[in-house]
């Protein structure tokens, strides 16, 4: 018997190194995982932000307040966030018809629509402004007939408008589709029994529920809008005041040699993105927690 105990006590006692020779294999395994993802946000992300904000006061707040509020810098923020804001409220309403269209109805050559659904974000922006420009411009079909009517679409506001819902048109689309497929219908055939009109049941019962990936997609598309510029460039036609977005006045501005205007409006950019996110973050936490 005292044998057997003491066998016992062995194979215990072997379990238990053998448990602790596999934790500390595992958590030096963590360990250098989180050594490698640290130090590659760190190169890649935190160290030029921080050499950006670091740019951006060295001569003093008084020299940052002036840089981002001078005539220029104003329009060009305004504008852009004007943009921004169309942007985003014409895909919200679009890129939700697109994802019903996708999600709930079967036509031929459905997979190639869905495809290109993507396409805005595989090619290069340039690509998207100079096929818009070939298409809208003074050579082009639609330009000549628009130009005819009177109406100028390339190098002003119109023109960069459909740059940015042409770019950003995806986001809304794969935020809301994958939302959509999880959407009980049974809810929305009751609803309809009851005698709701199909304005009704979707005021009242796909909205909710799809209202996540509506938020996130609406934040994904402005914070895509406000830093969008290959195509931007393109469209406008030049740095004009007029059609001046806020990257294209860094780009401007960084080319002229003033490095803390561009970086000072390279940092309200930043800071206008990190608190859409930090938003973002906070309302699905919240609608998370009230499910």
């Amino acid at each position: 018997m005292r044998d057997q105990i003491d066998m016992l006590r062995v194979s215990r006692a072997s379990r238990l190194a053998h448990f602790k020779r596999m934790t500390l294999r595992l958590s030096f395994g963590q360990l250098a995982i989180t050594i490698v993802g640290a130090s590659f946000l760190a190169v890649l992300v935190v160290l030029p932000l921080a050499s950006m904000f670091q740019y951006a006061s060295n001569n003093g707040l008084a020299v940052f307040w002036n840089s981002v509020t001078s005539p220029e810098a104003l329009f060009s923020l305004k504008f852009t966030l004007i943009i921004a804001v169309v942007t985003t409220s014409i895909n919200v309403v679009m890129g939700t018809a697109v994802a019903f269209m996708l999600v709930r109805h079967d036509f031929p050559l459905k997979a190639v629509l869905d495809s290109l659904v993507d396409l805005p974000i595989a090619i290069p922006a340039a690509v998207t402004g100079f096929t818009l420009l070939l298409l809208y411009g003074p050579l082009g079909i639609m330009g000549r007939l628009f130009e005819g009517a009177g109406i100028t679409i390339m190098f002003a506001l119109p023109g960069i408008l459909i740059a940015h819902v042409f770019m950003t048109l995806p986001y809304v689309v794969r935020a809301v589709g994958p939302v959509l497929q999880e959407v009980d219908k049974s809810q929305e055939e009751a609803a309809k029994t009851l005698g709701a009109t199909d304005v009704q049941v979707f005021v009242r019962v796909i909205l909710p529920a799809i209202r996540t990936g509506l938020i996130s997609g609406s934040i994904f598309t402005f914070a895509r809008s406000l830093g969008e510029f290959g195509a931007t460039i393109m469209v406008s036609g030049n740095l004009a005041l007029r059609t001046q977005t806020a990257p294209m006045f860094i780009f401007s501005e960084f080319n002229r040699g003033e490095i803390e205007a561009a970086s000072s409006m390279s940092v309200v950019l930043v800071v206008i993105s990190l608190a859409l996110f930090l938003g973002l973050k906070s309302v699905v936490k919240i609608m998370d927690s009230g499910r």
